[in-house]
């Protein structure tokens, strides 16, 4: 089934997310750091995984993708990314940067055990501004913020993590539902 939907991830590459350097972590952490409320999350959060940039794009069926890197207290551990299929009304393409804090290392430990997965989602993005929400069976809680400086979560943790996104570009119009699927590896 992946294999039908490949094009429409290829468009998603397309997006800026092909291509991330060192220094993109590090910005991409400065900018959660002095983003509203993930702020704080640095404090308090047991670990984290940055995506500086997700590519994401869809005509009717749509794909996501990003690469990423998890951080245990500070450390740079092991490399993630990101993969989502997604089915329903949408059009368009957009880039954002994403971050998961992890409450603990029963969490970290189940976002490193292997394959990884948020269930369904949804969201409305324009521009450079917008709202999602994302529950499933790790019922992970999610927002987006429109700029840089105000990114916001909904909730809070929720069975132990807690994503915060940053619209980075793009025009989507979407009714989707699908989920994003993780991978890690360790360093």
């Amino acid at each position: 089934m992946l294999k039908r939907f490949l094009p429409i991830l290829g468009f998603a590459l397309l997006l800026p997310a092909s291509t991330v350097r060192a220094d993109e972590y590090t910005d991409t952490i400065a900018v959660f750091k002095k983003a509203g409320q993930s702020a704080a999350y640095f404090n308090t959060a047991y670990g984290y995984a940055v995506f500086p940039t997700i590519g994401k794009g869809g005509v009717g069926i749509g794909g996501a993708h990003g690469k990423g890197r998890v951080y245990e207290k500070g450390k740079y551990i092991g490399d993630t990314s990101m993969t989502q299929i997604t089915v329903g009304f949408q059009l368009g393409g957009q880039a954002f940067s994403e971050i998961i804090f992890f409450e603990d290392a029963r969490a970290l430990k189940d976002f490193t055990s292997g394959n990884f997965e948020f269930g369904a989602e949804a969201s409305a993005v324009a521009i450079t501004a917008g709202a999602s929400a994302q529950a499933g069976s790790t019922g992970a809680s999610a927002a987006a913020s429109g700029t840089q400086d105000k990114a916001r979560t909904a909730g809070g943790y929720f069975k132990g993590m807690a994503v915060f996104t940053v619209a980075k570009g793009g025009l989507m119009f979407e009714a989707t539902l699908g989920g994003q699927k993780f991978n890690y590896q360790k360093r």
